[in-house]
C-alpha cells in the first residue's frame, strides 16, 4: 500500500486547476473574409479566385457586388459624374431608430442612399446611370431612392440621354410606409415622359430584384437584361405557394425561368455586360 500512498516529489499538483488549463495551444485564426461559400453550388472559394467580377469559378454564379465595384466593371475610367448627392429622408412616420439604421448603412457602404445616380460613358456612349446597392438596407426603395431615380430620368429627358439602371432591391422601404409605395408611380411617370421623348431605357436585373421595384421601373425598360441566376420576383416564394396552393418549380423566379417565359430579353454574363450595354445604346441612337 505504501507504493500507492507515496507521493512523487517530482510531481506538482495545483489545486482547482485542470490539466487542460495548464496546456496552452495557439489556435490559428482564419480571417472571416478569406473564403466565400457559393450560394448556388455550395463550394467554398478562396476570395481571390472570385476575381474583380466576383464570379464563382465552379458554377459561374454571380455574387452580389457593391455599387463601387459595378462602376469599375461598367463605365469608362474617369467618366462618372455623381449627381443628386446629399438628399435625406425626413422619416415621415417617425419610425423608431430609423435614423440610426440609415447612419449605420451609410458608414457600412460609404453611400448616402441605396442608389447611386449620375452621368457616365460606357465604351464612349454617354448614359444616365443608376446603380442600386443591396448592402444599403437591402436596397429598399424609399423617398430618396425614388427622388434620385426620378431626377435622373428628368435630366436624361432634358439632355436627350439614354438611361441604364442596374436594379437590386428587397422592395419598398417599410419604414416610410405609403410614401415609399408612391415612388413606384412617381418613377413610372418619369419613365413614360422619357419614352415619349423617343429615348432609350435599359434595365439590368441583378440579384435580388423584388417587390415594388420589380412591379415598377425594373420591368419598364425598352430592353430588359438579367445576370445569370439572379432572383427576380414580386412576392416571396412561400407567399405565392400558400396563395395558389401549389408547389413551384425549383428555378422559379430565377433569371433563366423569366427568360423562358418572356419576362426578360436576354441573360448576359457579368463580364459581357459592358460590351452589351454599349452596343444596345449605340444601336438605339445613343445620346441625342
Amino acid at each position: 500500500m505504501a507504493l500507492f500512498s507515496k507521493k512523487d516529489k517530482n510531481i506538482r499538483i495545483t489545486p482547482n486547476r485542470s490539466l487542460r488549463q495548464t496546456v496552452q495551444r495557439e489556435v490559428p485564426e482564419v480571417p472571416d473574409e478569406l473564403f466565400a461559400k457559393c450560394p448556388a453550388c455550395k463550394h467554398t472559394i478562396y476570395q481571390k479566385d472570385l476575381g474583380l467580377a466576383k464570379i464563382c469559378p465552379a458554377c459561374s454564379y454571380n455574387f452580389r457586388i457593391s455599387a463601387q465595384e459595378r462602376l469599375a466593371l461598367t463605365v469608362d475610367e474617369g467618366t462618372f459624374e455623381e449627381l443628386f448627392i446629399g438628399l435625406e429622408t425626413s422619416n415621415p412616420l417617425n419610425f423608431p431608430q430609423y435614423e440610426e439604421k440609415l447612419q449605420e448603412a451609410r458608414q457600412k457602404t460609404g453611400l448616402d442612399e441605396a442608389v447611386v445616380t449620375g452621368l457616365a460613358k460606357v465604351k464612349g456612349e454617354k448614359v444616365a446611370l443608376a446603380i442600386m446597392d443591396a448592402r444599403f438596407i437591402m436596397a429598399s426603395m424609399g423617398t430618396v431612392v425614388g427622388e434620385k431615380i426620378t431626377r435622373l430620368f428628368e435630366l436624361a429627358t432634358e439632355q436627350g440621354l439614354p438611361v441604364v439602371i442596374f436594379t437590386a432591391s428587397g422592395g419598398a422601404r417599410m419604414q416610410e410606409g405609403i410614401m415609399s409605395l408612391m415612388q413606384m408611380a412617381k418613377i413610372s411617370a418619369a419613365v413614360k415622359r422619357h419614352s415619349q421623348a423617343g429615348l432609350f431605357y435599359l434595365t439590368v436585373l441583378t440579384d435580388p430584384t423584388t417587390g415594388g421595384v420589380t412591379a415598377s421601373f425594373a420591368m419598364e425598360g425598352d430592353i430588359i437584361l438579367a445576370e445569370p441566376q439572379a432572383l427576380v420576383g414580386f412576392a416571396g416564394r412561400r407567399v405565392i405557394e400558400t396563395t395558389v396552393r401549389e408547389t413551384l418549380p425549383d428555378d422559379f423566379q430565377k433569371a433563366e425561368f423569366l427568360l423562358e417565359h418572356g419576362f426578360v430579353d436576354a441573360i448576359v454574363p457579368r463580364m459581357a455586360l459592358r460590351d452589351k450595354i454599349a452596343y444596345l445604346v449605340a444601336f438605339h441612337g445613343g445620346s441625342q
